[in-house]
């Protein structure tokens, strides 16, 4: 079985920043890609910022220059650093994972809980 476990989510006012982690766990051969997604309050959901195995990254327009994502593949976690938030960026923050089991030949993907993001004064 595999997990994946946010955190780093809350409060906090315009301008400011917050870390989210992402870790993935469980029976793991290889992650292949990890991102992170978002949706807001009627709002569909959005990709935000996606990191592959070898580091490439890329981002939506809206969060360029703001966020960085970075991963730590020997924790099997990813991370998303956000700087000058906007109420804009109010939203839930999902992490996702497109990775190989233990024992697979094929990759899945998988989706944590969700983490609240509430950019508010």
């Amino acid at each position: 079985q595999v997990q994946l476990v946010e955190s780093g989510g809350g409060l906090v006012q315009p301008g400011g920043s917050l870390r989210l982690s992402c870790t993935a766990s469980g029976s793991i051969w290889r992650i292949n890609i990890m991102d992170w997604y978002r949706q807001g309050p009627g709002k569909q959901r959005e990709l935000v910022a996606r990191i592959t195995s070898g580091g490439s990254t890329n981002y939506t327009d809206s969060v360029k220059d703001r966020f960085t994502i970075s991963r730590d593949s020997a924790k099997n976690t990813v991370y998303l650093q956000m700087n000058s938030l906007s109420p804009e960026d109010t939203a839930v923050y999902y992490c996702h994972a497109d990775l190989v089991r233990s024992g697979s030949s094929r990759s899945y993907s998988y989706w944590g809980q969700g983490t609240q993001v509430t950019v508010s004064s």
